[in-house]
């Protein structure tokens, strides 16, 4: 038994379809269905405990009683992470790969790609003026891929960028998908890894020269713990990772687009505010609107907590969502509310859009920090640059089901003047 005494079970013989159905809000529904923020199912033929809140958050990111092996299916492996990536990793070996992401995410690192990110909505402004209509993801992506290889050290040239960009995007579109969408981000991460492979064995072979320090040099020469380089597909699939998720950036610069349509009062105050209220704009972005859904890992060994016996090997979720959004944890959880962080103290088990605890020691995404200086360049463009029209009757909802959710127009701007 993976659980048991006071812990409710669902009576069911598998939830994985009511899972792909109900998307963000399978582990919330359950958990006010039972009042309980722990509950047992059964997912894809193996027992499974959710649960959601800081306190589940603090326990599920602790190493002595988790591991990521085994955790995440291969199905998300050959879209989302790649093959026995980072993400799969646990102990000395997770530590020693970790070090190398978060030597590339230090002050230095994140304000040149801030500038970089800053230089290239800039550049794209004479182009969108010309456009009739502007789909901001689909724009954005592109903007962020040419900045995400230029910070890296990735040779990418403009012919390539659109394909380069839906290629990422594809990879993150399939992480909740099954059919053609999973399939299209296999497709893509075939094509980026044959593409960083090439990359990667050109620097080794002294082909391409790569500036010391950056993302391509760094995985280029990396070695494990045992002192070997990296498998030249390793290195191209962490480079990847490094990559990737800031073409995804572009999902949260949508939706504070939408956040500022929606609450006009917050372009206001982001125009005649200072950093205070910016920053506090991102984070209610990044907690209100659906991201990530859930975080997956398996007990490491048997142990009790709220009354549920954890056993070895167990599959866990977390609920990411659910969290950002726990009356617990948040006053008005489903209503926009920049100032709810005015006074927030910066925990780090109760905002977990990209995971929690800390990202230098645990499993936490190490690029948050970027997402939030990209998304500060991003905000002051839209609000301080350019001025644009919003084209009618587009249809801006966004599905609670669909794993990634996404404005369903992807945002469509006209009339685009600069200030």
């Amino acid at each position: 038994m993976a659980a048991s005494g006071q812990v409710p079970q669902e009576k069911t013989l598998d939830s994985s379809l009511s899972l792909l159905k109900e998307g963000y809000n399978f582990i919330q529904n359950r958990t006010r269905k039972y009042d309980s923020e722990i509950f047992q199912t059964r997912l894809m033929g193996q027992k499974v405990i959710c649960m959601v809140g800081e306190e589940a958050a603090k326990v599920f990111y602790d190493e002595d009683r988790f591991q990521r092996k085994g955790a995440a299916p291969k199905r998300i492996q050959k879209t989302l992470f790649g093959e026995n990536a980072i993400q799969t990793m646990d102990g000395s070996a997770h530590k020693h790969r970790k070090l190398l992401f978060m030597s590339l995410m230090t002050p230095p690192h994140v304000e040149r790609l801030s500038a970089i990110s800053r230089e290239q909505f800039q550049s794209s402004l004479s182009n969108w003026e010309s456009m009739n209509e502007v789909v901001l993801f689909e724009e954005s992506q592109k903007i962020l891929c040419r900045a995400a290889c230029q910070w890296a050290g990735v040779p990418l040239k403009e012919e390539e960028v659109t394909a380069r960009a839906k290629d990422f995007g594809a990879m993150v579109d399939a992480f909740g998908a099954v059919g053609p969408r999973h399939w299209q981000g296999r497709i893509a991460r075939s094509r980026a890894e044959k593409w960083i492979f090439g990359v990667i064995e050109a620097v080794r072979e002294g082909k391409l020269m790569a500036e010391k320090g950056s993302a391509l040099h760094e995985m280029a020469i990396h070695r494990d713990e045992q002192g070997s380089l990296l498998d030249p597909t390793m290195a191209a699939i962490e480079l990847i990772n490094v990559l990737r998720p800031i073409v995804a950036i572009a999902t949260f610069i949508t939706f504070s687009a939408l956040a500022l349509e929606e609450h006009p009062e917050c372009k206001r105050k982001l125009q005649d505010s200072g950093e205070g209220y910016l920053d506090r704009f991102i984070q209610e972005v990044r907690r209100f609107y659906p991201f990530g859904p859930f975080l997956g890992a398996r007990a490491r060994k048997d142990f009790i907590w709220n009354k549920c016996k954890f056993t070895e090997g167990t599959l866990v979720l977390l609920d990411m969502y659910g969290t950002n959004h726990d009356p617990r944890l948040w006053e008005n959880p489903n209503e926009f509310q920049p100032e709810r962080f005015k006074n927030w103290n910066g925990s780090l088990f109760d905002l977990i859009p990209q995971g929690g605890g800390d990202p230098a020691k645990g499993h936490r995404c190490p690029g948050e920090g970027i997402t939030i200086e990209v998304m500060k360049v991003s905000l002051n463009f839209l609000t301080s640059h350019i001025s644009y029209d919003l084209v009618q009757n587009q249809d801006l909802s966004y599905s609670m089901e669909r794993m990634p959710s996404l404005p369903a127009s992807g945002f469509i701007m006209t009339n685009i003047r600069s200030k």
